[in-house]
């Protein structure tokens, strides 16, 4: 999916916060695949970074969203301001207002295309 010519980057080489940099770990321990960062800094005034991955299935993107949610909230106290599809499991949404965690089924990363319609931010694909 991730595209744009990006070459995979290290959580440890951007400049993102550390809560950030934590859900894209916590989301590659539950085996979220094509993780991406959009640096929305210079663009948006809604939020600074968009973490897009994707599970293979609805149970796994909701395995993937309850994880970043739970675990982000036992390690740092932090609990997100909105949370949106989580009964579905095909697009969910997790805004801790500073970064949005977008967590797709493969068909809907495909139909919604963020990467697109957010395509003047830097992109950064994630090693895993």
């Amino acid at each position: 999916m991730p595209g744009h010519g990006a070459e995979a980057t290290s959580l440890a080489e951007l400049d993102v916060p550390a809560a950030l940099a934590r859900a894209a770990e916590l989301a590659l321990d539950r085996k979220a695949r094509d993780l991406v960062v959009l640096d929305l800094r210079e663009i948006s005034s809604a939020t600074d970074f968009f973490l897009i991955a994707s599970g293979t299935s609805d149970l796994h993107v909701r395995a993937i969203a309850d994880h970043i949610v739970e675990e982000l909230r036992k390690e740092q106290g932090i609990r997100p301001d909105h949370v949106e599809g989580l009964r579905g499991g095909r697009w969910i949404l997790i805004d801790y207002i500073d970064f949005v965690v977008h967590v797709f089924h493969p068909a809907a990363r495909d139909f919604y295309q963020l990467e697109r319609l957010w395509g003047d931010a830097p992109l950064h694909v994630l090693e895993t």
